[in-house]
């Protein structure tokens, strides 16, 4: 009988393991916060697939922060007040780590924040028992 895999917990699993290198990142005297706001952003990323995959739900393979919001707004999810600016993560997804764009800057202590927001709200949602 093969069991049926986690994917909620895998996904929640590697959100913890990106926060935990942008942390180790930010720590780092030579690194800007590009590769933090990259881990932080995956983190959230990988938190609300999670929460989507909670509920049986696809989601597509975009980095798109603000599509993965919207698709949890739209599973019936309430999505914590202070992560409605997650989404200004996205462009470290992929075009700031090849140099292209030039978006807004979002400060490493922030990019944190909604990082360990998003786990944590996943995680609680995850676990949360179904009526």
């Amino acid at each position: 009988m093969s069991q049926k895999p986690d994917l909620p917990g895998d996904l929640l699993a590697l959100a913890c393991e990106d926060l935990a290198s942008a942390e180790a990142l930010d720590k780092a005297e030579r690194v800007s916060d590009s590769p933090v706001g990259f881990h932080a952003q995956q983190a959230v990323e990988k938190a609300l697939k999670a929460a989507i995959a909670s509920r049986d739900l696809e989601f597509p393979f975009t980095h798109d922060l603000g599509v993965l919001m919207q698709l949890c707004e739209d599973a019936g999810f309430e999505l914590p007040a202070d992560l409605a600016e997650a989404d200004r993560l996205t462009p470290y997804a992929a075009a700031l780590r090849y140099g292209l764009g030039n978006p807004e800057a979002v400060a490493a202590k922030n990019a944190l924040r909604w990082a360990a927001l998003a786990i944590e709200w996943a995680d609680a949602e995850i676990h949360r028992p179904r009526r």
